[in-house]
């Protein structure tokens, strides 16, 4: 039985996945620069290590509605031929080996089939998802990507920094396309793709598009703590990324009778049913009694798996052992053997957690079977 490995993710609630040995590497969202006369579908481009990597929306590419970018999107750079090539998408799964058993090639639609390029060459049933397989090359090389090549071997001068210069005609057209909401005289990344950023989310942005710009023999990540940034209740909170399993959001959630407050429900994730434990209360913060949250981290240790509902998931970093400065005593005395301690993040301070700790100490997890 041959089986290849995958790459699954998510858009538009619609789970696809590509052939993970193309797949480079992957990371959060970050600031993008406008190109002149890209493709409608390449929203910008990114410095990467020196490396000049265009970036594709992939819900664009295949003839979705341009909806807003997001602070939580990330960015998956496979690499076809002799292109590197940034693909933004919702969420990020894990990479699965698919059995050629599971895998449908030929859906008949009932209409004779069109010779354009197809994007998706094949679906797959796991269990209970239905995964959308993609066919690379003509997804990248269809009509699009290729004209964008000579832009990036141009003069540096040609890539707007941050849209200080006019656009050419062709731009304007594809701007005043882009479901009216922006005029030809605004050339940011935000002003088109993301209206309503904050300026904290705009400093994540950037710090982001920083750190991947850097050269990778100036960062050294031996011995520094890689973390999971979320917020809850307007601060910035820290979660080792090595128990972190996924992000998602969180949808048809069901209630636990005769639970304490902290037990937000479960939800199902992809057949696994997983109990959503709100932590606000152990971190002395009000409880989210409406839960209106939609989003949370999913993270397993030993044989625990939960959920964490969260307000905004904001980054994946990494934090030197110097920086991190204990609790003082006097601040959440009750909690300090579960807080790992402070380190600056942007302009605020981040709390670190020891998430493991505060689960089994407070007895926050409930079996789903009471």
């Amino acid at each position: 039985m041959e089986t290849k490995p995958y790459l699954i993710f998510s858009l538009h609630d619609l789970r696809y996945g590509i052939d993970a040995t193309l797949v480079q590497e992957i990371f959060l969202l970050p600031e993008l620069n406008l190109i002149i006369e890209a493709p409608t579908d390449i929203i910008g481009i990114l410095n990467l290590r020196s490396q000049l990597v265009p970036v594709m929306h992939l819900g664009l590419r295949l003839g979705y509605k341009m909806q807003d970018c997001h602070i939580s999107d990330s960015v998956i750079v496979i690499q076809w031929q002799d292109l590197q090539i940034g693909i933004i998408v919702n969420s990020v799964y894990e990479v699965k080996n698919v059995s050629s058993e599971v895998i449908e090639t030929n859906i008949s639609y009932g209409r004779v089939k069109e010779s354009t390029a197809r994007f998706i060459h094949s679906i797959a049933k796991i269990d209970a998802d239905i995964i959308m397989l993609l066919n690379p090359e003509p997804l990248i090389c269809s009509s699009t990507v290729e004209d964008i090549l000579p832009v990036l071997n141009s003069d540096s001068s040609e890539i707007e920094a941050h849209g200080d210069r006019p656009q050419s005609k062709e731009k304007e057209l594809h701007l005043n396309n882009l479901n009216d909401r922006q005029s030809i005289h605004k050339h940011s990344f935000y002003d088109l793709y993301y209206p309503q950023v904050t300026p904290q989310e705009k400093a994540i942005f950037r710090e982001r598009a920083e750190n991947l710009r850097r050269q990778a023999e100036n960062s050294d990540f031996t011995g520094l703590i890689p973390l999971a940034v979320f917020g809850l209740n307007g601060e910035y909170f820290g979660l080792e990324l090595d128990i972190v399993r996924e992000f998602t959001n969180i949808r048809h959630m069901t209630q636990i009778p005769c639970c304490p407050n902290h037990i937000v429900g479960n939800m199902n994730l992809r057949g696994e049913i997983v109990t959503l434990v709100d932590i606000r209360q152990a971190l002395n913060l009000s409880l989210n009694l409406d839960r209106t949250t939609s989003k949370a981290i999913v993270i397993r240790f030993n044989d625990t798996i939960a959920g964490i509902p969260v307000d905004e998931v904001f980054d994946v970093m990494y934090l030197r052992p110097s920086d991190l400065t204990p609790v003082p005593i006097a601040v959440h005395s009750a909690n300090n053997e579960y807080l790992r301690g402070h380190a600056p993040y942007l302009e605020k301070m981040l709390t670190v957690l020891d998430l493991p700790q505060l689960l089994s100490k407070n007895s926050l997890v409930v079996d789903e079977e009471i």
